[in-house]
């Protein structure tokens, strides 16, 4: 009797490359990945004079921790100006006001706060200003997780 001759080695070949193009379909479809939930609040308060002011200002976490942050506003009046800063690295242009902050209070958890804090001058009024983001997004009080980006299918 005749056996059929063996055909192992085209078999594992053959296993092989049905893997390997299923490994590089695999590889070429889209990543999704899972974004950070964002959110914010900041008290600022103000203790005024005739020509200037301090003001106190509490930045909230409310969403995943952050290694570093950033904190900008807008004086809402163009003779408003930060004079002096403490527990963070302050700049002004224009009206538009940063606040960076230091290696030693950077990271806020969830739920932490820092507080940060400036003198200032003005001519005219001193209103407060009305809308503050951290690290970009705009602190509302409340957590906002970001979208994730569009994907699209893979190309054939």
């Amino acid at each position: 009797m005749k056996h059929p001759p063996r055909r192992t080695g085209r078999l594992l070949v053959t296993a092989g490359a049905v893997g390997a193009l299923t490994l590089g379909a695999l590889a070429s479809l889209p990543a999704t990945s899972a974004m950070a939930a964002t959110g914010c609040s900041v008290s600022y308060t103000t203790n005024s004079w005739s020509g200037g002011f301090t003001a106190s200002v509490t930045i909230t976490n409310l969403g995943d921790a952050v290694s570093s942050w950033s904190l900008g506003f807008s004086f809402p009046d163009n003779g408003q100006r930060v004079t002096q800063g403490w527990s963070a690295t302050w700049s002004q242009s224009g009206n538009a006001v940063t606040a960076r902050s230091q290696s030693w209070n950077g990271s806020l958890g969830n739920g932490a706060s820092t507080n940060i804090g400036f003198n200032g001058s003005f001519t005219g009024a001193n209103p407060s200003p009305t809308s503050f983001t951290l690290n970009g997004t705009v602190c509302t009080g409340s957590t906002n997780p970001t979208p994730p980006p569009p994907t699209t299918p893979p190309p054939t």
